[in-house]
């Protein structure tokens, strides 16, 4: 029997994993598949281990796995495949296929130009839009990072676009704000390149109203899970054929 298992990464923030399971249950509704279940790689209940464990108890005999990851980074290379790996070994009738996580694609990049016109009723080519990644040591997120910011100078015919990172790479979010501050002839939108709330959204939240309180003319566009088109790319992915890696069950 068939089952999808969503993987998210987890938080401590209570919010930000109530955004995510509600998220979830959104998209499970909306696809035909008897066994769906949610899990999290760190930090929020219930982990991939117990995840699986309910497929399997479920009678799920082919789970397609769908990590809810922008990029691919340390978790989706490695956290996520060594998880399943050892689940495999235990429960070798069950075949796994592991989908590709989003990927820099037109589709969040239509919808992020779109969050950016929503926030900004004046959009000015002159304004300066920081977009914030999570941030890792992989070098291939910085290549990453510059298509997706090419993507939205295109799409908003804005002059200025930067990317500054909250963890493990830099520039930081503090050198991102303060540079685009001083470059800026009009606002700066801040994009958190980031799918739900959380205390990353939240760190992001407290250095825009900082600013804010000075007098200056910043604003945020919030996570990226508040766009329907991030939803339909999870269904898109649970539910097609493509776009994965089917894993060995044989020992």
């Amino acid at each position: 029997m068939k089952a999808i298992l969503y993987i998210g990464h987890g938080t401590r923030s209570k919010k930000g994993a109530d955004e995510a399971k509600a998220f979830y249950k959104r998209v499970m509704k909306r696809i035909d598949v008897p066994i769906q279940e949610i899990s999290f790689l760190e930090l929020t209940e219930p982990l991939i281990e117990e995840g699986f464990k309910r497929c399997v108890i479920r009678g799920a005999t082919d789970i397609t796995v769908v990590p809810l990851f922008l990029l691919a980074a340390g978790h989706i290379k490695q956290d996520i495949p060594r998880a399943l790996t050892s689940l495999q070994d235990r429960y070798s009738h069950v075949q796994v296929n592991v989908k590709d996580p989003f990927g820099v694609q037109g589709k969040i990049l239509d919808a992020i130009a779109e969050l950016v016109r929503v926030t900004t009723a004046n959009l000015s080519p002159h304004d300066h839009l920081l977009i914030v990644g999570r941030g890792s040591s992989d070098p291939e997120i910085h290549v990453d990072f510059s298509e997706i910011a090419e993507g939205i100078r295109g799409r908003l015919g804005s002059k200025h676009v930067s990317v500054c990172y909250l963890a493990a790479a830099q520039p930081s979010l503090d050198e991102g704000l303060e540079m685009s501050i001083e470059r800026a002839i009009g606002k700066v939108i801040v994009v958190p390149y980031l799918l739900f709330s959380g205390l990353l959204i939240a760190e992001v939240n407290q250095a825009v109203r900082k600013r804010q309180k000075q007098g200056l003319q910043i604003l945020h566009t919030g996570p990226l899970s508040s766009h329907r088109v991030i939803e339909d790319i999870v269904i898109d992915r649970a539910t097609s054929k493509g776009s994965g890696t089917a894993a060995s069950n044989e020992n």
